[in-house]
């Protein structure tokens, strides 16, 4: 007859108790043991899915940079077009434009006085009453000379992809000159580009002395470039359409 197992004392002890009983010092050991192994488990996980999200970041950012190629200008070089689409960005509590925000303004004046546009179309934040991008940056123009019929007001840019979107489906926009800082040129000349627009860019580097915030931007652009390669996939209307407006036809003269 085979023998019997020998099984170590503290086990047949159990047994003959009607239930395995393992020692609180072994215990602690498995226990040990397995939360290693679960967190080992984790650490792969966490590794593979930071490198995927830093594969399609940079993806995208490189989709970004490809569709913008060959219509990126410096202020000199930009052809002629119909209107200038400037982007929103901060507004200060004293209702002036930020730094970043009137950079890109003056780029958008200077089109205007060398005749290289008709018209500047003003997109950003209005979503709260107290805040308003597009109403500060059409006061900031006209305080330079820039006459009030030449700008108009989309008060509903509350994203890039929201400001392309509507410059076409609202204002009727299919040839413009698109103005930001340099970081964030390539995404919104690209994201124009997709909603039909034929969109060149000009952008502004003179606030690069800003460096945290324009180190800040830069970063940003890997996340935001995913964000717009999705919005395109998916061809998302904006927050809020609504009915076609003449103000840019009526600026430019085509009315």
């Amino acid at each position: 007859m085979p023998k019997r197992p020998v099984l170590p004392s503290w086990l047949s002890f159990s047994l003959r108790r009607g239930r395995p009983r393992i020692p609180e010092g072994l215990s602690a050991r498995l226990r040990g043991a397995l939360s290693w192994r679960r967190l080992r488990r984790l650490m792969v996980v966490g590794t593979l899915g930071a490198i995927l999200a830093v594969l399609v970041a940079v993806g995208c950012a490189r989709w970004v940079r490809s569709g913008a190629d060959g219509y990126l200008y410096d202020l000199a070089a930009v052809p002629a077009a119909p209107v200038a689409l400037v982007l929103g960005a901060q507004v200060n509590s004293d209702g002036q434009p930020s730094a970043f925000l009137a950079a890109r303004l003056e780029i958008a004046r200077q089109l205007l006085a060398n005749e290289k546009i008709k018209a500047i179309l003003v997109s950003g934040d209005h979503g709260e009453w107290a805040y308003d991008e597009p109403g500060a940056m059409q006061a900031w123009l006209v305080a330079r000379g820039v006459p009030a019929d030449r700008v108009v007001q989309d008060h509903a840019g509350f994203d890039t992809y929201d400001s392309c979107v509507r410059a076409n489906k609202i204002f009727g926009v299919r040839q413009a000159i698109v103005v930001t800082q340099d970081f964030h040129l390539p995404r919104a000349v690209t994201l124009c580009r997709k909603q039909g627009i034929d969109a060149t860019g000009v952008g502004d580097d003179t606030v690069r002395v800003y460096e945290r915030m324009w180190i800040r931007g830069e970063v940003r652009e890997y996340g935001a470039a995913v964000k717009a390669a999705a919005d395109v996939l998916t061809a998302r209307d904006p927050i809020f359409l609504g009915p076609h407006e003449t103000g840019v036809e009526d600026a430019v003269g085509t009315n």
